[in-house]
């Protein structure tokens, strides 16, 4: 049974340029059979697409709120953080933990893990050739939104877009990782995917989706940005949006939550396998 989580070939069968080649054919293979099966889905991701409007609908609370008024922030600078927070959240959003229970629940782990590629690359690949599918929809909603909010209208400067994709990306593996970690649980139970919606709450308020950090009492904020989550939606947003944020700071955040999360989902994977081999799984 395949133990290895991130690497694709076993030590010593090959490397180097080869190795890379040989990675990047099956990368591209990966996603584009599993593009075409997101395609089949295009209605049903239509519909996920438009559950995510909760930014956009916050923006409409924040806009004519006295707050935001008494932290300096014009309703022009709600809008374009809300409409940049809409679209991170759009493309960092993640659900393997659900892909993974059900495949557990329904027999299919098992020939999943006798196949000689790490199983979270398969995971990997949906989510990214999804997150391809989602794109036109989240750009005619953003067209959509000029439409109706014209004042919002703003092109980043290219280093600001530039950091704001890359700290989106990093956004996205962050939350991938961590949900990742509790998908490992399914190993030990049938709904790990409870613990997640359990963690929701968290991310909720201390992402930036209900408001921006800088509404957030100075004790509150400064807690919130030592947490994974303001990396997976404040950041890229406040970046995209060109509010005013310390990079570095955030970048380093984001690098210490991968380094914590990395190994932990190697131990959880191997731990869980061999349980899973025990069980007669």
């Amino acid at each position: 049974m395949n133990q290895r989580l991130f690497r694709p070939f076993p030590r010593g069968r090959q490397s180097g340029r080869s190795a890379l080649a040989s990675a990047l054919r099956i990368a591209r293979a990966l996603f584009i059979s599993q593009y075409a099966l997101m395609l089949e889905f295009r209605a049903e991701i239509l519909l996920w697409a438009l559950s995510g409007v909760m930014p956009l609908l916050m923006f409409s609370l924040w806009s004519s709120a006295p707050a935001g008024a008494a932290a300096g922030i014009s309703p022009q600078a709600f809008a374009r953080y809300f409409l940049a927070a809409f679209v991170v959240r759009q493309f960092t959003v993640v659900w393997v933990v659900y892909a993974f229970e059900e495949d557990n629940l329904l027999g299919r782990l098992s020939p999943l893990l006798l196949q000689p590629l790490p199983l979270v690359w398969r995971y990997a690949a949906a989510h990214l050739a999804e997150q391809a599918t989602r794109l036109p929809f989240v750009m005619a909603m953003v067209a959509l939104f000029f439409l109706a909010v014209p004042e919002a209208v703003w092109i980043p400067s290219p280093a600001r877009l530039l950091l704001a994709l890359l700290a989106a990306h990093l956004g996205f593996w962050l939350n991938f990782l961590l949900q990742h970690a509790i998908t490992m649980l399914c190993f030990w139970s049938e709904r790990a995917s409870a613990l997640e919606r359990f963690l929701f709450m968290p991310y909720l308020f201390l992402s930036g989706m209900l408001a921006p950090l800088d509404l957030y009492p100075e004790a509150v904020r400064r807690f919130a940005l030592l947490t994974p989550f303001p990396s997976m939606l404040y950041v890229p947003a406040q970046l995209a949006s060109g509010g005013a944020i310390d990079a570095l700071a955030a970048f380093r955040t984001v690098a210490l939550w991968l380094a914590v999360l990395i190994p932990l989902n190697l131990l959880l994977w191997r731990a869980g396998v061999r349980r899973y081999a025990a069980m007669g799984g």
